[in-house]
């Protein structure tokens, strides 16, 4: 299996992941333009995707999605009260014919191509909002952003992954002395927030095992992180733990362009 983010942080997201002849969006938060782009940069025709997963109904999520469901005629999987928040909502994704929608629901795995997909809930302010772990031929990727807070079931369904995309959103001091009204610095630390450089080097701690290969720091925020301070944070706390020679593949997410094709092997 292979992974690629094409795009990552509060401006727009976009991961690849791919098994044999199997090709995956998770989320299309950038414009149409822009995906086909960064699929062309790793050798991917976006007439080949077999689906786009849909996490959550947020602009920086979705704003692709309907120019490449309307002209690739791209299945796009989602939770149903996503699909009605997508329709509903401020970000105009356009005419999207309605067999195109694919209905999944938390904790049922679904298979595309050859490709296992299963979307479990995650705690963020959106309508019933997923995180996905995608598994095939004894591979597995696990994958959650935009989420408040950990929980032990979450961490069972990232379990166990040979590579891990996980949100590094902010630094906490960087956040509280900013100029983010109060407000939304509460929004962001809550349970329905994002996960901090701290919090995501704590889960990481608890998610290592001797077959992680690679992990994918992701959704940095632009105003309130650096991705050295993200990677530095987190290659702390996992040194501390696992030392030098466990240590996975620890990479930051580019916010504007591919981060290059992470592979199990």
């Amino acid at each position: 299996m292979r992974l690629c983010s094409i795009a990552s942080g509060s401006s727009g997201n976009c991961i690849y992941v791919g098994h044999a002849s199997t090709h995956l969006l998770v989320d299309a938060g950038i414009s149409g333009k822009r995906i086909e782009q960064g699929l062309a940069e790793i050798g991917v025709g976006p007439e080949t995707l077999s689906g786009i997963l849909v996490t959550h109904e947020h602009s920086d999520h979705i704003q692709g999605i309907g120019v490449l469901a309307r002209k690739y005629q791209i299945p796009i999987y989602g939770t149903v009260e996503t699909f009605c928040a997508m329709k509903k909502g401020k970000t105009n994704i356009g005419k999207v014919e309605d067999a195109l929608f694919q209905q999944v629901l938390p904790e049922n795995e679904v298979t595309i191509g050859e490709i296992n997909v299963t979307p479990f809930s995650v705690s963020h302010d959106a309508a019933n909002p997923v995180a996905y772990k995608l598994y095939a031929d004894g591979y597995k990727i696990g994958m959650a952003t935009d989420l408040g807070v950990y929980t032990d079931q979450i961490m069972e369904h990232l379990r166990d992954s040979q590579i891990l995309y996980l949100e590094s959103n902010h630094d906490v001091n960087m956040l509280m002395v900013g100029g983010y009204p109060y407000y939304l610095k509460q929004r962001i630390l809550g349970e329905h927030g994002h996960l901090s450089n701290d919090t995501a080097a704590e889960l990481l701690c608890r998610l290592h095992h001797n077959g992680l290969q690679h992990v994918l720091l992701a959704h940095l925020s632009k105003e309130n992180n650096y991705p050295e301070l993200a990677y530095e944070t987190v290659k702390a706390e996992l040194l501390m733990k696992v030392g030098e020679a466990q240590m996975p593949n620890l990479l930051v997410a580019p916010r504007d362009v591919p981060s290059g094709i992470l592979e199990i092997k």
